[in-house]
């Protein structure tokens, strides 16, 4: 009688493993074996790591084996198990692979198929045809949309990380516990002593060192030495952990009344205002989105404030970017002067403190959550509900949405909710972050994701009128590193425009993308199909890059940038300085967090910087998905093409006193999970 050996791979995750009865059956061309119990209790098969071997013998060969049965039978208590994978040697001693890396809870059944990526168009027989619609219809009722704020990207339909599917949750959900883990990191840093002194000032700049934990030779260091010099100030709009507002001015807005005269000390080129700008020397952020959004008003005991300025920065002749003119409101007049480099020392420090607890704003709110999470999560819920297991691009982006709807489910529990941890120390807590979200999306388009065309579009993307720019260069190597990959892979699958227009899945994908995630919004530019492998290549570095190098290079510079309280308060305590000539440095301290919010803040910023255990950072894919050869070997020229970046970024950050590696691809995660 025929016999085939079926070995059965458990995951290495904490309480992988099972005691449960296992059943198992195969599915063929020419027939189906019966049901093989393969564990039962005690047995101590199918433990956490164990790879277990069985023969499987059938009255009568099996044909070509399309489907995998494993069902599990509670022996006793709730016992989920985390199946990696099955593979089939056949009688005639071919290998077969069943790629599953999933939980199988309760008492389920799952259906695995072997693990060579289908399109829908070569499923020819009706059983496969069927599994594929099934396992669609079934993760559709699991992932379902749901509107968290009216005008938000919708989200996933659950209240807590417990409610998720237990596929995309943490395994640990204590690690992911915002609480626990601010908590736990103001415990670290030795500051939770401060942690309840809300209300009480800091006595001056040097008292921000009794929470400030000095390692020497980095960035957060250097921060704490300069944050007070223009270079140091400019320099965080290329190369912070916020470098994505600052465009190129073609025109001096209105709003912003500034002239040859008052700028005249700043500029090196013996030209106009006007001329400079026309030379391409002349850049702005304008803080606009933040006029308008509600302060937080959480604590009856703090009122706390929020502007909306306007910065204008000059390219001096050494092609440093520093600030020569600063508006903290949209509407000039007598009451909103323009502060100057030549105003009193403490007039434009406090002006340029404004720009940076506005610029903290933005990045939380804006370029962090919006842009990287909450988009990565929209990629997430259509892939799951629209791409089955079999799909080629399922398997490509399945790495890069781990843990994205957990975390982000986690952050809506405890993180950004009303009467959440944000509302602790943040100016924009207790509904303006909702505000910001809402005003953002119009923003929010399919150009300004695409990372080359969004450098062109502020006017950002020459390296020789711009020299240091280092988020740009290395995200332009990042993102044609990732470009190519997907090229690649589309290569294999697509052999033609037609067929990429004739996925029904992928289109479905897109669709899915553009109704719900962007609200069917004609503006954001999002398309609603693809219709070439060339816009195809596009789309999925797009997903590809914003769910990995973008949240790197927007999240993992926070403790570097932030930790020094002056150089980003998360809160301002006095409104802006309506006049010129009266600020002071006991002002300046009053105006900035508290001790308690300060404490919140510094392990807010913490945590938040940390990457997970066991992180996988780009091009790392433990978890085959793909068994053919012609994909490995492209994951292997895109792991080498990474490398190559690594080794450029390292060469060039080597001496440097503020080394640039948020975008170096051994420090880039896979997904956004943090």
């Amino acid at each position: 009688m025929p016999s085939y050996t079926v070995t059965v791979a458990t995951g290495s995750q904490w309480f992988a493993g099972t005691d449960d009865y296992v059943y198992l059956s195969l599915e063929g061309t020419a027939g189906c074996s019966e049901r093989h119990l393969l564990d039962k209790p005690f047995y101590n098969d199918f433990e956490r790591g164990a790879v277990d071997s069985y023969d499987v013998t059938v009255e009568e060969d099996l044909g070509e084996i399309q489907l995998i049965k494993v069902e599990k039978r509670k022996y006793w208590y709730h016992d989920d198990w985390y199946l990696k994978y099955i593979t089939v040697k056949t009688p005639l001693g071919d290998y077969l692979e069943f790629p599953c890396y999933r939980w199988i809870t309760d008492e389920k059944e799952i259906v695995l198929r072997d693990g060579r990526a289908r399109l829908p168009r070569d499923d020819r027989t009706q059983i496969l045809k069927q599994h594929r619609r099934k396992e669609l219809e079934d993760r559709q009722k699991m992932y379902r949309w749901k509107e968290w704020h009216p005008g938000f990207p919708l989200s996933i339909d659950a209240h807590c990380h417990s409610e998720l599917p237990r596929d995309i949750q943490f395994d640990n959900e204590k690690g992911v516990d915002f609480i626990l883990n601010y908590s736990k990191a103001m415990e670290n840093l030795y500051i939770n002593r401060f942690m309840h002194m809300f209300q009480s000032s800091w006595s001056d700049f040097a008292d921000f060192e009794k929470i400030f934990v000095r390692i020497s030779n980095t960035i957060s260091e250097y921060v704490m030495q300069h944050w007070k010099e223009d270079f140091m100030f400019g320099y965080q709009f290329l190369n912070g952990c916020n470098p994505v507002l600052i465009r190129k001015c073609t025109e001096i807005p209105k709003k912003l009344p500034v002239t040859t005269a008052m700028v005249e000390c700043s500029l090196e080129r013996n030209l106009t205002l006007e001329e400079e700008v026309k030379q391409g020397n002349v850049f702005i952020v304008d803080y606009e989105l933040l006029d308008g959004v509600d302060a937080n008003k959480t604590d009856p005991c703090t009122i706390q404030y929020l502007a909306a300025p306007i910065c204008l920065l000059y390219k001096n002749l050494e092609n440093k970017i520093l600030p020569i003119a600063i508006q903290l409101g949209q509407k000039p007049g007598p009451g909103n002067p323009i502060f100057l480099p030549s105003d009193a020392t403490y007039d434009w420090l406090l002006a340029k403190i404004w720009v940076r607890s506005s610029d903290f704003h933005m990045h939380q709110t804006v370029t962090h959550l919006l842009r990287t999470h909450l988009v990565s999560e929209v990629f997430s819920i259509a892939m799951f509900r629209q791409l089955p297991a079999v799909h080629p691009l399922f398997k490509l982006l399945v790495p890069h949405m781990r843990f994205t709807i957990a975390i982000n489910t986690k952050a809506r529990e405890q993180l950004i909710c009303e009467c959440g941890l944000f509302d602790k120390a943040n100016a924009t807590g207790g509904g303006g972050h909702v505000q910001m979200v809402q005003k953002a999306m119009k923003d929010l388009t399919y150009s300004s994701l695409c990372f080359p065309e969004e450098m062109k579009a502020k006017g950002m993307d020459s390296q020789k009128e711009i020299p240091y720019y280092y988020y740009r260069d290395d995200g332009i190597k990042v993102w044609e590193a990732i470009k190519s990959f997907a090229e690649d892979v589309i290569g294999i699958y697509y052999e033609s425009d037609e067929v990429v227009c004739e996925d029904v899945e992928l289109q479905a994908f897109v669709k899915d993308i553009y109704v719900y995630g962007l609200r069917g919004t004609k503006a954001s530019g999002f398309p609603k199909m693809i219709k070439t492998r060339e816009k195809l290549a596009e789309y999925l570095t797009v997903v590809i890059f914003t769910t990995s190098a973008q949240h790197a290079a927007v999240n993992f510079g926070q403790y570097d940038w932030c930790s020094w309280i002056p150089n980003a308060p998360p809160t301002m305590r006095c409104p802006p300085p309506t006049e010129k000539g009266t600020v002071t440095i006991e002002q300046i301290v009053e105006s900035l967090p508290d001790r308690g919010r300060s404490c919140w803040h510094l392990g807010a910023v913490w945590a938040l910087s940390q990457f997970q255990d066991n992180e996988l950072f780009l091009g790392m894919y433990p978890d085959e998905h793909f068994i053919e050869k012609p994909v490995k070997e492209a994951m292997a020229r895109f792991r080498r093409n990474l490398d190559d970046v690594v080794s450029a970024i390292t060469e060039r950050n080597k001496n440097k006193k503020l080394p640039y590696y948020y975008l170096s691809p051994d420090r880039i995660p896979n997904s956004v999970a943090v």
